[in-house]
């Protein structure tokens, strides 16, 4: 399936909504200025394998320009809204992009970098002056399908824990480009996604599962409906105005939504979710019983990355079964290897990896993708954890956020997974932060809710709170206090400014340090 059928059987349903304004963008629409946007890249040369970055928001161009891109065989590299002009000139040169679209409030930050880059075969599109703005410039172009079709693809830019941002490029699909894709059919067997589905879409499009959902539904002939950012309570509100049957959120947007008032989750109907679902970022276990005690059994889970290596998913019977679970393999097969490289028995933990799943390499970047891959070809993302007997996998955290203290590997994901529960405490992120003595402390970095006085009274509540739950090993040697932790608006907490942050402050202390002691 594809956008461009439903374009032509129902050229007046609605593609997209915008919910901010209730502005609607038919398939007819859609399809008319992807196949401009298709004949205007191709007329600038671009090839079956060229990449076009885009600096967008969450509105209708996104899409124009993924569904252009994908009908011509090319990479498209969405870039965050957030990006700084050093990051944005960055992934240009890295991606080899021919082409940066930019939306209006994003054009300084991609001039400036495309003046950074100093490339003459660059091709912006912008509200700059001298610039044409992408969907004007589509306009002088034919609205029919280009004749030499070919399926594209997205290129996105994961950042992880160091170091400069890394382009997860997947091998280009062959076939018609209405061809069914893996996601596809998962959405359609996982999660009854169809031509009836009304999709709420929650977080930001320059994302992979929040870009790649959208275009799933898009490829059945649903509607999605667009947040330009999330807000619990207005969620809640369109889901009853659109009659939203699926929606995709993050833990955190489902520990703001259970945050709000019993006054105001009572005013909303929600009777029209078929499947609600969670993913990038490990969901508190008393977190996710609350929501499928709000809302149902409805509420799905799967584990996978950008490099969509394997996947593993799980509904709300099965994780009720198996707390803490984020599924069996659906993409791939999970295997848990040892330090010795070598698999090892359900139940013991180690290295997670997916054998037989997608290939991807890191865009040049031959070092990094021959680290994402083990002798046997099997790929890992990064993270530790466990199957048990039945096949299901278990995550203990990032391999990157262990820390070390005293010789003792402590996770904080379980840490931060409990202090989130407390009735004081909006926020949390556990570090391992520098120590002389013991190479790392544990640090809970942690943000109060509203009207609650950061003091050591609080931190005592919390010391115990952790202790009594998962003893004094695992609790917090300092508690800090902030008015907002660093997270990206996926939710994803960004542990790498803080760590980074509490290293800074270490190495100018034993600075000072050094410089009194060599002044007396």
């Amino acid at each position: 399936m594809h956008p461009f059928i439903h374009a032509g059987e129902r050229p007046e349903k609605a593609a997209c909504i915008l919910a901010s304004t209730n502005e609607v963008l038919t398939y007819g629409e859609l399809e008319a200025l992807a196949n401009q946007g298709a004949h205007l890249l191709r007329s600038l040369g671009l090839k079956r394998g060229d990449t076009v970055a885009v600096v967008l928001g969450n509105d209708f161009e996104i899409f124009v320009a993924a569904w252009a891109t994908q009908r011509i065989g090319l990479y498209m590299t969405a870039v965050s809204t957030k990006t700084s002009v050093d990051d944005l000139a960055y992934v240009l040169g890295n991606s080899e992009a021919k082409v940066l679209i930019a939306g209006k409030a994003y054009t300084d930050v991609a001039t400036q970098a495309a003046q950074k880059l100093g490339s003459g075969t660059l091709h912006v599109f912008s509200h700059a002056p001298g610039d044409v703005p992408f969907l004007s410039a589509c306009r002088h172009f034919p609205s029919s399908m280009i004749s030499d079709t070919s399926i594209g693809s997205d290129m996105l830019y994961s950042s992880g824990m160091t170091g400069r941002p890394k382009g997860v490029k997947p091998q280009l699909p062959e076939g018609p480009i209405e061809s069914a894709t893996a996601l596809m059919q998962l959405g359609e067997s996982l999660y009854g996604m169809s031509m009836a589905s009304s999709y709420l879409s929650t977080s930001p499009l320059y994302h992979a599962a929040p870009l790649r959902w959208a275009m799933v539904i898009h490829r059945l002939g649903g509607t999605v409906v667009i947040m330009d950012r999330f807000d619990a309570e207005q969620s809640l509100a369109l889901i009853e105005q659109h009659r939203i049957t699926h929606a995709t959120f993050v833990p955190t947007h489902f520990v703001r939504m259970l945050k709000l008032d019993q006054s105001i989750r009572g005013q909303y109907d929600y009777a029209s979710l078929q499947a609600v679902i969670h993913a990038a970022a490990p969901c508190p276990v008393p977190v996710k019983h609350a929501m499928i005690d709000w809302w149902g059994p409805i509420i799905y889970e799967y584990y996978s990355g950008t490099e969509t290596c394997g996947i593993t998913a799980l509904d709300s019977a099965e994780w009720l079964s198996k707390p803490g679970s984020v599924g069996r393999a659906v993409l791939g097969v999970v295997k848990i290897v040892g330090p010795d490289g070598e698999e090892v028995p359900a139940g013991t933990q180690g290295d997670i990896y997916f054998a037989h799943g997608p290939k991807f390499e890191y865009h040049n970047d031959p070092e990094k993708t021959r680290l994402a891959y083990n002798d046997k070809g099997w790929a890992t993302l990064n993270d530790i954890g466990w199957v048990d007997e039945e096949g299901y996998l278990f995550i203990t955290d990032r391999k990157s956020f262990m820390i070390i203290s005293g010789g003792v590997n402590i996770y904080p994901q379980e840490i931060e997974n409990h202090l989130i529960t407390h009735p004081e405490i909006e926020d949390a992120a556990v570090i391992g932060a520098p120590d002389d003595e013991m190479g790392e402390r544990v640090v809970a970095v942690v943000q109060p809710k509203a009207g609650v006085v950061p003091n050591d009274e609080l931190r005592e509540r919390l010391k115990r709170f952790v202790r009594e739950a998962l003893g004094g090993v695992k609790c917090p040697q300092q508690f800090d206090f902030r008015s907002e932790l660093p997270r990206e608006p996926t939710g994803k907490l960004m542990k790498r400014l803080l760590k980074a942050e509490y290293e800074a402050a270490h190495q100018a202390q034993k600075d000072a340090m050094r410089g009194a002691s060599v002044r007396a």
